[in-house]
């Protein structure tokens, strides 16, 4: 029996700076996983995907991401996911350092 097809979110890296980004209604990247078209239907996803694969001067690796939604938007439901989308667990740069100095702690 097949399985039951969940929501999802296109999902990629940025070919020039490597950022984890996602593919809008609109045809358009953005590094803000709120902003990402939300796909509930299997056919149109699949569909979707071939239109970002197709953007090959501006994402690399581009694939289709399990998501929900959540209290505060669209979240990941994979651990992987989310590690992409928040950075490197090592230290705090980039987008996690800049997370840190809005919430008042220095990086």
């Amino acid at each position: 029996m097949p399985r039951a097809f969940t929501p999802k979110v296109i999902t990629a890296n940025a070919l020039i700076e490597g950022d984890v980004i996602y593919f809008t209604k609109d045809d358009t990247w953005t590094r803000d996983l709120a902003c990402a078209e939300y796909l509930t239907d299997e056919a149109h996803a699949q569909l979707r995907l071939l239109d970002a694969e197709q953007q090959v001067d501006l994402v690399v690796g581009a694939y289709l991401a399990d998501t929900t939604e959540g209290e505060n938007g669209l979240e990941p439901t994979h651990f992987r996911e989310e590690f992409r989308r928040t950075g490197p667990s090592n230290y705090f740069h980039g987008k996690q350092a800049d997370s840190k100095q809005q919430d008042g702690q220095a990086a």
